[in-house]
């Protein structure tokens, strides 16, 4: 085991938060006011008593933005907390599917599943994370069959008072990143490094962000509006249903 040197930290996060925030605007530049209105509710719409097309297009626009953002970033943190890992104890990304990483400590090999929150599955998915274990284990004790091996499941934030889940340990928040990195305070170290230009990071995706509801407004206008400006409900929920393109 090495010291973590936070000074590599800040250095990985400055060098490579850029590339969340591209990813950000990106997924943004994607986006198509049709394709997403066809999986929303209509009636839950007309129920919110939303009136006007920005309330809509803003509603649809935000839910969209929130649910990726939560996926990129996770997957910005799992290289993270790779690379966190590798200076620590030398950990590595794993080859074997469906595994994030693989480190060995105390003559244990860790396979880790990373995951961004704690509230990651339903009860298929997380059957299906144990069934990704056991398989990883025997394509590792295939080599070495006197191996120990023990699965984690890896969450970068929230928390988990039941870590042992019998098949695996569930490790969140601060206890995961003390796992990873042997610094029980890390957890609340990075955060000073995660807001490097965020400002001006931020400011470039609000100008996206302003141009896209604009556009979205004026298309949902011309598409779903009567002439005096209301909202067609029909033609919106015609449009819904696949009734009308």
């Amino acid at each position: 085991m090495n010291q973590l040197n936070l000074t590599d930290v800040t250095k990985y996060v400055e060098e490579n938060i850029g590339t969340f925030h591209q990813k950000r605007i990106e997924r943004l530049n994607k986006l198509k006011l049709k394709t997403v209105l066809k999986k929303k509710n209509p009636y839950l719409f007309k129920a919110k008593h939303l009136l006007t097309a920005n309330e809509i297009v803003q509603g649809i626009a935000d839910a969209y933005i929130s649910s990726g953002e939560e996926t990129i970033f996770g997957d910005w943190l799992e290289g993270l907390a790779i690379f966190i890992n590798q200076k620590v104890y030398g950990g590595w990304k794993s080859g074997i599917p469906n595994i994030d990483l693989e480190f060995d400590k105390d003559n244990v090999r860790y396979i880790v599943n990373i995951k961004s929150g704690p509230n990651w599955g339903n009860s298929s998915q997380i059957a299906k994370m144990k069934s990704d274990f056991k398989t990883a284990q025997r394509t590792l004790r295939t080599s070495n069959s006197n191996l120990m091996v023990v699965s984690i499941n890896g969450c970068c934030y929230g928390i988990d008072n039941r870590p042992d889940k019998g098949d695996y340990f569930k490790y969140c928040g601060q206890e995961f990143w003390e796992f990873v990195s042997g610094d029980s305070d890390l957890y609340t170290e990075i955060i000073e490094p995660l807001g490097h230009k965020s400002k001006e990071r931020n400011d470039e995706f609000m100008e996206s962000y302003s141009n896209m509801i604009n556009k979205f407004t004026r298309d949902f206008i011309k598409d779903f509006c009567k002439s005096n400006g209301e909202i067609d409900w029909n033609k919106l929920v015609e449009f819904n249903s696949g009734k009308k393109k």
